[in-house]
C-alpha cells in the first residue's frame, strides 16, 4: 500500500518583509499565515517546526497505540508533546533535535513494559525515520 498526502506553501516577497500560506491537502491549514517573524521573532502564525512537531507527536502516538495493542494493552489516554529545536550552525540552520515528551494512562501496563513499548514506538514511527536529527522520548507513565 502507498498512501500520498500533501501540502503546500505559498510566498511573495523577501526573506525578512515576505508573507507565507501553508495549506494542507485535508484543509486543516488552509492559506494559514507563516514568515521570518513567526519562525526567528515568536508572531503569530506557522511556521515548519511547529507543524514538524505536531507531526512528529501524533505519528509517535498512534505508532505506541498500535504497539500497546499488540501488547494486549489499551491507553486510556496518551498526550504527546514534542519539541523541535532549529539551531543557527556553520553554513546556515539546521533541525537538530526532536524531543517527544509522553503522559500516558494505560491499565495493566508496568513501567519496564511501557519503557520498552514507548522506546519501539519512538524508533519505528515513519516520522522518526524521516527526521535525520536527534530524537529522543520522556515518558511519563500516570495513574
Amino acid at each position: 500500500m502507498k498512501i500520498n498526502r500533501s501540502g503546500s506553501a505559498v510566498w511573495s516577497g523577501g526573506l525578512k518583509n515576505g508573507k507565507g500560506a501553508i495549506s494542507t491537502q485535508s484543509g486543516a491549514l488552509n492559506a494559514y499565515p507563516y514568515g521570518f517573524a513567526t519562525r526567528f521573532e515568536g508572531m503569530p502564525g506557522s511556521n515548519p517546526e511547529e507543524l514538524i512537531a505536531a507531526a512528529h507527536a501524533s505519528c509517535f502516538t498512534m505508532a505506541l497505540s498500535l504497539i500497546l495493542g499488540e501488547a494486549g494493552l489499551t491507553a486510556e489516554r496518551m498526550e504527546t508533546n514534542a519539541v523541535v529545536t532549529l539551531e543557527q550552525q556553520e553554513g546556515g540552520f539546521a533541525i537538530t533535535a526532536s524531543r517527544l515528551s509522553l503522559r500516558a494512562s494505560i491499565p495493566g501496563a508496568d513501567e519496564a513494559a511501557f519503557q520498552e513499548l514507548a522506546a519501539k514506538a519512538k524508533a519505528n514511527c515513519p516520522v522518526s525515520k524521516l527526521l535525520k536529527a536527534e530524537i529522543s522520548l520522556e515518558a511519563e507513565l500516570i495513574g
